[in-house]
């Protein structure tokens, strides 16, 4: 493969947006955008008031916004 074809498909597939057809395909790249549309939709889906993130002993630890005096 010459360096301009190797350009070419490049761009095209940084161009390539998710699609609900890349759940049915198998190659590498659809896998890619289906799991990550699937990760952004639950984040998204599930949602979150309190930020916290998990302790490695299982406590949350609470993120404060700035300026919040709670």
């Amino acid at each position: 493969m010459d360096s301009k074809q190797s350009k070419k498909e490049s761009s095209e597939i940084a161009g390539r947006t998710y699609d609900v057809s890349d759940y049915k395909r198998e190659d590498t790249l659809s896998s890619g955008l289906a799991t990550t549309h699937e990760q952004v939709s639950d984040t998204y889906a599930e949602g979150e008031i309190k930020a916290v993130v998990d302790d490695v002993n299982g406590r949350d630890i609470e993120i404060e916004k700035e300026g919040s005096k709670e």
